[in-house]
C-alpha cells in the first residue's frame, strides 16, 4: 500500500514541476496535460486550459507526488490542514532540501537542531505548499 500526496496548483504546475527537479532533484515520471484528454463536447475545454497540467508524477527520493493544475477553476491557492514531510539521509543534506525549497518561501521555523532530530524547519514554498524537512534522528529514542 502507498500513501500519495496529490497536490491541485493553480495553473502553476508546470513551475513547480521545475521548481521541485531544481530544488529537490525531482524526476518527472508522467505528464499530461489537458489538450491530451479525449474531447468532451458536454464540457468542452477552455483553449486557455490546453497547455496546463492535468497531471504528473513526480518521484522525489523514494516517494512519489501527484500533482495537477487543476482544471485552474479556483482562485483557492492555499493549501492548508497537512505538510509534506521530507526527510534527508543526514543533517547536511537535510539543510541542502530545506535552503532549496526556501527560496522565495514564507519560512515559519528555521532549520536547526532540535531535542528530536539533528535538523528540522518548516516553511511554505513559493506555491503555497507548506513543508516540514527533518534529518532522521543520530539514534533512535528508547522506547
Amino acid at each position: 500500500m502507498q500513501i500519495q500526496p496529490y497536490l491541485f496548483y493553480n495553473g502553476n504546475c508546470e513551475q513547480a514541476i521545475a521548481f521541485y527537479r531544481e530544488a529537490l532533484g525531482a524526476q518527472e515520471l508522467f505528464k499530461m496535460r489537458f489538450k491530451d484528454a479525449p474531447p468532451d463536447p458536454e464540457r468542452p475545454m477552455a483553449p486557455e486550459f490546453a497547455e496546463k497540467i492535468m497531471h504528473a508524477t513526480l518521484q522525489i527520493g523514494d516517494a512519489q507526488i501527484m500533482m495537477s493544475d487543476g482544471g485552474c477553476m479556483t482562485q483557492n491557492d492555499k493549501f492548508a490542514g497537512f505538510s509534506v514531510s521530507l526527510t534527508g539521509p543526514d543533517a547536511a543534506t537535510a539543510q541542502r532540501y530545506f535552503d532549496a525549497l526556501a527560496n522565495g518561501a514564507q519560512v515559519t521555523m528555521p532549520f536547526q537542531k532540535t531535542f528530536w532530530s539533528p535538523g528540522f524547519g518548516m516553511l511554505t514554498d513559493k506555491f503555497g505548499v507548506p513543508w516540514m524537512v527533518s534529518a532522521p534522528p543520530a539514534e533512535s529514542p528508547a522506547a
